[in-house]
């Protein structure tokens, strides 16, 4: 029976991965996200200029053969705080992802797979916290707890947690009354056995396509926050605060607001489009051609 169990996941993963490169949009986007992930890994190691190196003689300045994307109020150069700033932004989407996910599995597993009064008393929690304003409730911890970058991946992911315990949750309790559930627990296999080989790894696609759309969203978070004054803070740089920084100088010096604008709106894109992708492939009844 597991084998049987292996060997069907193992064609159903097959066929799924065959689905998304058919999807050229999302393949495109898994491209130029690899793409931006390594420039600003690498990025800053090889830029003459630092991201906290100022030139103020020389102030904002265009695009040129020496600041490709120009530079800001302070002489620094816009590629290099853009690229550094991508590390942060693309860092807190997926330190804080990690974070909501491993809550939500645990949370959700739990709830659906132990249920009864415990299901109803976890899910009663969610009902009660679900309708705070989370944006309120991450400034307030940030406010009280300080603007650290650590604080900022665990906040913002610590309340991102609870669609994806609903969305588990209920794929467990799917799942739980499984023929294949059933063979395994007649067999002597305890819940956590269980839910370890059968039920998570049936729940892989879920979570994977759930993180995808959820990175976008997290994203915006982060800059709404830095586009505040409460997330990131100078010397450092995201693609939030350098927005902020290019809103206040739009009407004189339009490339500090453009080029960082149209970074961070790209990546935004191309994880939504990613996330339609593996929605589309990871579901059976979608149709074979894209």
């Amino acid at each position: 029976m597991r084998d049987k169990t292996r060997t069907h996941l193992i064609a159903l993963w097959k066929d799924a991965w065959g689905r998304l490169f058919e999807n050229r949009l999302a393949v495109l986007s898994t491209i130029f996200l690899f793409i931006i992930a390594i420039f600003c890994i690498f990025g800053p190691l090889l830029s003459p200029y630092s991201y906290h190196e100022q030139d103020l003689l020389l102030g904002a300045e265009g695009p040129s053969i020496e600041h490709w994307f120009g530079t800001d109020l302070l002489g620094r150069d816009l590629l290099t705080r853009m690229l550094y700033g991508g590390r942060i932004s693309l860092a807190v989407g997926l330190a804080a992802t990690f974070v909501s996910l491993t809550i939500g599995v645990f949370y959700g597993s739990i709830a659906g797979l132990v249920g009864g009064r415990i299901d109803r008393l976890l899910m009663r929690f969610i009902d009660i916290i679900y309708p705070m304003p989370f944006t309120l409730v991450v400034i307030l911890l940030m406010v009280y707890c300080g603007r650290n970058i650590i604080l900022l991946f665990m906040a913002i992911g610590c309340m991102k947690w609870l669609t994806m315990a609903r969305i588990v949750r209920n794929q467990i309790i799917t799942l739980k009354n499984q023929q294949f559930v059933e063979a395994s627990r007649s067999i002597g296999q305890t819940s956590f056995g269980i839910l370890k080989k059968h039920l998570i790894p049936n729940l892989l696609g879920v979570i994977m396509v759930y993180a995808t759309l959820n990175i976008p969203g997290i994203l915006l978070e982060e800059a709404f926050l830095s586009f505040l004054g409460l997330g990131v803070q100078p010397p450092m740089s995201s693609w939030g605060l350098l927005i902020l920084d290019g809103a206040n100088a739009m009407e004189i010096y339009p490339w500090i607001l453009v080029f960082p604008g149209i970074f961070f709106s790209l990546t935004l894109f191309c994880f939504n489009f990613l996330g339609d992708g593996l929605r589309d492939a990871l579901d059976p009844r979608s149709d074979k051609k894209m």
